[in-house]
């Protein structure tokens, strides 16, 4: 099994994979592999398909899961291996389509007031005002904040892509707060150590207390501070476009799922029950 990581790692650092997508494929192929009680490069379709399918109806596991094996089983025989890979024969599970639970504005600030700490509150505060996914405000240097010109520079983020977001006016005072107290000197929110940032699992923590201490039972994560950030600036008038930009997807299909979350009054929209009825008498 040893020969078959190394080979799935070499092939993943020549893509040019995020280390969290590496740890992931490798994750499901050791699974694929004490699944199957052999060794991966003499299975085939039947044996994936097993897999999936159990995965699928045993273990019950969501779609975006599955999917993910599927890639990271698809990757390993295409580029590992150099097998064809047919589509027909293991057909990729179809995701379901569901809307994230969305936070009101007032929700938000009822959160950030009851962190525990000033740290807490400015990593919370952070997410929420700039859009950011949980890690990639974890890896936030003191440098990435520009107060010059109130942009927030997020390295290598998703797909290998650095990019700009919007630092807020409140959350600057309050970073600045922040500093003066902890005086962080290179990660923004460092961990423990102090040579390393603040571990994910950790700021997920943070929020779920801050969530509890609010008194709010919606099922939500410190992802949806993102989800919310999204909508927020698109019901006061953003452009989805500008969205994009700032949430950093590549796809705009991807970015267009807030359009289902805004409130029809922003777009514009009225129902047809209240147009007018053009004069006609309705008796």
């Amino acid at each position: 099994m040893q020969n078959v990581i190394q080979s799935m790692t070499m092939s993943m650092e020549l893509r040019g994979f995020a280390k969290s997508t590496q740890r992931t494929y490798l994750a499901h192929i050791q699974r694929y592999f004490k699944f199957c009680g052999k060794h991966p490069a003499s299975t085939g379709y039947d044996e994936v398909r097993a897999f999936l399918h159990h995965a699928i109806t045993v273990r019950k596991l969501s779609s975006a899961y599955v999917n993910s094996a599927y890639g990271a089983i698809k990757f390993y025989f295409q580029s590992v291996l150099c097998r064809e890979w047919n589509m027909l024969h293991v057909p990729r599970m179809k995701k379901k389509s569901s809307l994230p639970t969305i936070l009101t504005l007032q929700e938000v600030h009822r959160i950030l007031e009851a962190a525990l700490n000033l740290k807490h509150k400015a990593i919370l505060s952070t997410i929420y005002s700039a859009g950011l996914r949980v890690s990639e405000a974890a890896h936030l240097k003191v440098s990435d904040i520009h107060s010059e010109n109130m942009r927030i520079l997020i390295r290598q983020a998703k797909g290998n892509k650095d990019r700009y977001s919007i630092l807020s006016e409140n959350n600057l005072l309050l970073l600045r707060q922040y500093w003066r107290t902890y005086r962080p000197t290179d990660w923004l929110f460092p961990g423990i150590p102090d040579q390393k940032p603040i571990a994910i699992r950790t700021i997920q923590e943070v929020f779920k207390k801050s969530l509890h201490a609010a008194g709010i039972s919606k099922d939500v994560s410190v992802h949806t501070l993102r989800h919310c950030f999204a909508t927020h600036l698109l019901n006061h008038g953003a452009s989805i476009l500008q969205i994009k930009e700032l949430l950093g997807h590549a796809d705009i299909q991807t970015t267009s799922m807030y359009l289902h979350l805004t409130h029809a009054q922003v777009l514009g929209l009225k129902s047809p029950l209240d147009l007018p009825n053009g004069g006609e008498d309705l008796d």
